[in-house]
């Protein structure tokens, strides 16, 4: 193997930028030549890719987004558009592929190995939603952004006796909104994996207020049922005694630099995906678990669903008092 590349595709995280930069020089480090190609698997079809070297990668562990940019790209779903893409790699005489990135990017790299061509999966989305890895690329920082605004209305909504809904990312998952609303001492979480009634809501507010609280944070993953805004206009319309606010943290949570959790994680998990592309192996995720990398089948990866562990849901119930 002389020639590798490394995308990143889908929602970004923070510490992909570490990820890139451990691929690309644990590559080199082995004499190999590393292209990275820009806007994830659209810039695979559009044949958007540069030579990468060591200085190429210098100075980017600490920021956050990724320095490939990335894009969501319909076109690759389709059978066309992945054949152009395994043209334009054929082409450059790349050989090999790591892609960074969530449930969507793996799956694409599952495609291109059943096409034929070697590709190792690293994972990247704040959701942590992909099954053998205990942590993704990202989570760790999206939490602590996450941590941080919660902290600062608690303050807020404090000094004006209000009842808060932040609603963060998770549209399918409410690991951040369940984890960050236990670290950050929340009243309320409101995930799409556990039903909650805006009635139930309103009365835990009002309780609340009626024990004397200073406020109420209740922390609502975007993707629960009920939403944020119907829970805000339910709420709205009630005697509860605090008044309501919304508080939408949407984009923010995927900016920032990466803890230094996310650092390590990626420079590990990048290191260990040029790895096994060196050893020959392919169609493989590295996840870290147990605090050991292991590579495990894509397939068995995107076939396992991975959803929160409703334990730490019935704990933050405990301390929502």
């Amino acid at each position: 193997m002389r020639k590798i590349a490394v995308l990143t595709s889908g929602g970004d995280a923070p510490g992909e930028n570490p990820c890139i930069r451990a691929v690309v020089r644990t590559a080199i480090g082995h004499k190999l030549e590393v292209v990275g190609i820009h806007r994830g698997y659209a810039g695979l079809i559009d044949a958007d890719m540069e030579p990468l070297n060591a200085r190429s990668v210098g100075g980017i562990i600490q920021k956050g987004g990724t320095c490939l940019e990335t894009a969501r790209c319909p076109e690759f779903e389709t059978e066309e558009g992945r054949r152009t893409a395994l043209r334009n790699l054929n082409r450059h005489g790349i050989e090999a592929l790591v892609v960074i990135g969530g449930d969507g990017s793996q799956t694409g790299a599952l495609k291109l190995h059943q096409m034929g061509f070697p590709v190792i999966g690293v994972p990247a989305t704040i959701d942590n939603d992909l099954a053998f890895t205990d942590m993704a690329i990202g989570v760790d920082t999206a939490l602590n952004t996450l941590l941080d605004a919660i902290d600062r209305i608690k303050d807020t909504a404090s000094s004006h006796q209000r009842a808060f809904l932040v609603e963060v990312m998770g549209r399918h998952s409410g690991y951040l909104a369940l984890m960050g609303g236990i670290a950050g001492g929340a009243e309320a979480i409101v995930i799409p994996e556990v039903e909650t009634s805006c009635e139930e809501l309103a009365e835990r507010v009002k309780d609340a207020y009626v024990r004397g609280k200073a406020h109420f944070i209740a922390v609502v993953a975007e993707g629960a049922k009920p939403d944020t805004q119907t829970l805000a206009q339910h709420l709205s319309g009630r005697e509860l005694g605090f008044e309501v606010r919304v508080t939408i943290l949407g984009h923010v949570q995927r900016g920032g630099s990466p803890t230094a959790f996310d650092r390590l994680l990626g420079t590990r998990l990048g290191a260990a995906a040029a790895q096994q592309l060196i050893k020959g192996q392919k169609g493989k995720m590295v996840g870290l678990i147990g605090n050991k990398v292991v590579a495990t089948d894509l397939e068995k990866v995107l076939a396992t669903p991975k959803s929160v562990d409703l334990e730490f849901y019935k704990l933050a119930q405990m301390l929502e008092r």
